[in-house]
Parts: C-alpha cells; sequence; structure tokens
C-alpha cells in the first residue's frame, strides 16, 4: 500500500526519471527540471519547465518518501534531507527548507533534489574508458594543461585545470569579489554548489544550488557533515565553499578529496603560507588528531593560493602558489 501511494506521489517526476536517455534529474528550484543526458556530450546537463514541480509538490514527495522508508525528516527543526532508493532502484537524494536557497527572495527556503537513474542494461567496454591492451592511457585534455610562468596565465590555467584554488587576504581586501569574478570565468554550462554561511556568492551559471548553514539562525539538525553526504549525491562540477571559518574547515578538506574538481572557497590569511596554516589552524578545531606536517604537504600538492594585498584603496595579487 505505501508503494502505491509513493508510486503515484511520484508520477510527476517519474515522466523526467523513467526516460531512457536521462541518466540524472535534478531540481535545484520549483518549475524546473535538470537532465543530465547519458552519452558523450559536451554539454550534458539541459533544463526544462514542468509546473507540476511545485515548492509544495516536492516537499510532499519528500514528507511521503520519508514516511514511506520510515525514515527522520523534519526541515525546520530536524533533518532537512531525505535519502532512499525509489522503486526501480533509483537513487533519490533531496533537501528542503532554509539550508537551500535559489535566490535573494526565497526567504521561506527552497527545495533541491537529485535522482540517479538505473539503466536496465548496460553496454559497458574498457575502451569506452581508454583503457585498451597494448597503449597508453589517455589523458583528459585539463591534465595536458601545463602551468604558465606568467601569474596571470597560471591562474587561468589553474581554472582551466579545475584545480582546487583558495582566495587568501586580511579583511576587504576583495577575496569574495575575485571569488565572484571567477565564477564568471567558468563554462555556463557546470553544475554549480554553493556551501556559504551567509549569501554572498553570485552564480551566473543557471545550473545552481545555494546550500546555507547560518552560525547564528541554525536551528534544525543540518551539520557540515551532513553537507558532505549531499554534495556528494548532488554530482556538482563545481563547489564553492565560500569562507573557511573553524566550522566548516574540516568539511570543507574532506570535500576536496573525493574528486571533484573546481573547488574554491576564501581564508582570512596574509601570506601564502600563512594560508595553509590558517586552513590546518581550523582543520584541528574538529579533528585535533589531524597530522599537521602530512596535511600541509598535501595541502600545497592540490590546493593552490591566490594572495591579495592591499595598501589604502589599492588592492593587489600578491602571490599566485
Amino acid at each position: 500500500m505505501a508503494n502505491e501511494v509513493l508510486n503515484s506521489a511520484l508520477k510527476y517526476l517519474a515522466n523526467w526519471y523513467m526516460q531512457s536517455n536521462i541518466e540524472e534529474v535534478a531540481v535545484n528550484c520549483e518549475g524546473e527540471v535538470w537532465l543530465r543526458l547519458r552519452g558523450k556530450r559536451e554539454i550534458p546537463w539541459v533544463m526544462e519547465k514542468d509546473a507540476h514541480l511545485s515548492k509544495s509538490y516536492l516537499t510532499d514527495i519528500m514528507n511521503i518518501i520519508a514516511n514511506t522508508y520510515e525514515v527522520p525528516f523534519d526541515p525546520v527543526m530536524g533533518i532537512p534531507v531525505v535519502y532512499a532508493t525509489l522503486p526501480g532502484d533509483h537513487r533519490f537524494s533531496g533537501i528542503a527548507g532554509k539550508n537551500v536557497l535559489y535566490n535573494n527572495d526565497d526567504i521561506e527556503g527552497g527545495i533541491a533534489l537529485a535522482i540517479r537513474t538505473k539503466k536496465d542494461t548496460v553496454d559497458f567496454n574498457f575502451a569506452d574508458y581508454g583503457l585498451v591492451k597494448g597503449e597508453d592511457l589517455k589523458k583528459l585534455s585539463s591534465q595536458n594543461i601545463e602551468l604558465s610562468s606568467d601569474p596571470y596565465q597560471r591562474l587561468m590555467d589553474a581554472i582551466a585545470r579545475g584545480d582546487h584554488i583558495l582566495i587568501s587576504g586580511a579583511t576587504a581586501t576583495g577575496k569574495t569579489t575575485f571569488l565572484n569574478n571567477i565564477l564568471t570565468l567558468l563554462s555556463p554550462s557546470l553544475r554549480v554548489i554553493t556551501i556559504e554561511d551567509s549569501r554572498e556568492l553570485i552564480v551566473p551559471q543557471k545550473n545552481h544550488i545555494h546550500l546555507l548553514l547560518s552560525r547564528t539562525g541554525q536551528t534544525n539538525m543540518f551539520t557540515y557533515k551532513d553537507v558532505i553526504d549531499l554534495v556528494v549525491r548532488m554530482t556538482p562540477d563545481a563547489i564553492m565553499g565560500g569562507e573557511i571559518s573553524t566550522e566548516n574547515a574540516g568539511a570543507i578538506w574532506e570535500l576536496m578529496g573525493t574528486g571533484h574538481k573546481h573547488f574554491y572557497a576564501t581564508i582570512h590569511a596574509e601570506s601564502v603560507e600563512g594560508a595553509y596554516k590558517a586552513f590546518i589552524d581550523r582543520i584541528l578545531h574538529t579533528f585535533p588528531e589531524l597530522d599537521q606536517q602530512k596535511t600541509f604537504e598535501e595541502m600545497k600538492k592540490k590546493l593552490r593560493v591566490v594572495q591579495i594585498g592591499r595598501e589604502g584603496n589599492i588592492r593587489a595579487i600578491t602571490d599566485i602558489a
């Protein structure tokens, strides 16, 4: 009986995720559905309008899923996320409430979800992954980009490769403004997720989700640990971590190790070395057992730092490590 109710409720979403050419369905705000198409495509995501996908309908879906699978769901005071395997083995991840916002007008909170579809038959060939007997492994185009000695080109190359980048500087050096400008350099076809404690980032990519964890107004049980679980299920192409603090440093560092490219964040520090040290110091607040020397070496290998300085009204990039 419970599955019958669930299947009936899912009919509008199922119209999308049951299509054979769809690999993933994502909803970032009501009335729109993003579809990741199967196969090798230059632009894998396409957006369609669907008036049936209202916020009330999607919230009802999450409540019905939670009741069907007997998992907790309470966006206001409890757990605002739901994970489940839908009938047909389709994987569902969703969040509702004030922890997700689509724009600044959405003061009551929004909803976002992703459904990874199951393909009944898998046409698998190792050659599709560039693995051929007797041949060298192929490199992705971004792997072939060598960083330039020219500072400007070095930053452009790092962005093109999808390197993790930390924008470092003192207060009022323009770190967030610089990060917002980097967003304009990323492909408009990317799926972007931001993680902030206050809404500052401006995302021009239409396929985006804003996750919010307020330092002062948080009333439910959504933590940065929960952010990690949610983000990896939402398959972002780029992650914007906002400002690194003692609360989020451990989660941000863990997300940087999940295989995603294009991870960006800001931090208060006065030098490149100081940025690495400040990041580690903040991680230690939640992970006191951290191996500091090992983490420092790992950061230097996979995290590029753009250092911004200021003299009066003059702001300048002083180092790109």
